[in-house]
């Protein structure tokens, strides 16, 4: 999945986005909610994990702005306070589920699980991206091309699922250090090209038609 971290805490944040990067989701952090805001409205999320007290604007405001404007993404909102009277109004304002701090994070990825269960049987959301014959499966993580399994790294994955909902768009280099390795800036290593090498060898070796391109000057495509 591809998860928005709204949490200002940097320890919080990042023990929540190292748990998540490890279960190969990816991850955009934004540490306060004005941030956070902007990312919900203007990038996709298949879930949302939103901490209540934010700076600039506060994790309930967030969401109620969100609901309000028809934005239905899955939220789990975290927050130090756990009486019933302010789980109730999280709830209301339109969180899915609510989580108190301190939490382990076994049961945060569970509750996350659970969101993209009940987001996946309410909305038309797809389960597969398929590209030609290659097909992702979204729920038991898994590729295959015309039948044949293909075994992917976590890493491999995310690129795969990245450069699949990107399907005939030509893809940077950019783009792909920031939505794959987390990297808003260039670290002028082979990083890229090393797993490019590795998942076309997985995808296209066997194959009469290629599906991962090389658009010299400007980056990557997927598709025929």
């Amino acid at each position: 999945m591809r998860i928005l971290l709204v949490e200002d805490d940097p320890h919080t944040a990042g023990f929540i986005a190292k748990g998540l990067k490890e279960d190969g989701h990816a991850v955009d952090h934004a540490d306060n909610g004005k941030d956070g805001l902007f990312l919900a409205t203007t990038e996709p999320y298949d879930a949302i994990v939103l901490d209540r007290m934010l700076p600039q604007l506060d994790g309930m405001t967030l969401l109620k702005t969100l609901r309000g404007a028809g934005n239905r993404v899955p939220t789990l909102l975290l927050t130090a306070l756990g009486d019933v009277e302010q789980r109730v109004e999280g709830l209301r304002a339109g969180a899915d589920d609510y989580l108190v701090k301190p939490f382990a994070y076994a049961e945060l990825s569970a509750r996350l699980d659970g969101l993209a269960r009940r987001g996946t049987a309410a909305s038309a959301e797809p389960t597969r991206l398929r590209v030609e014959d290659l097909e992702l499966d979204l729920l038991k993580r898994s590729a295959s091309r015309d039948g044949k399994a293909i075994e992917l790294q976590p890493r491999e994955y995310r690129l795969l699922e990245y450069l699949m909902r990107q399907a005939g768009r030509v893809v940077t280099r950019t783009m792909l250090l920031e939505a794959v390795w987390d990297y808003h800036f260039d670290p002028q290593t082979n990083v890229i090209d090393v797993h490019i090498s590795r998942l076309r060898q997985k995808i296209d070796h066997g194959f009469a038609a290629p599906l991962l391109h090389t658009v010299r000057g400007a980056g990557y495509r997927l598709g025929s």
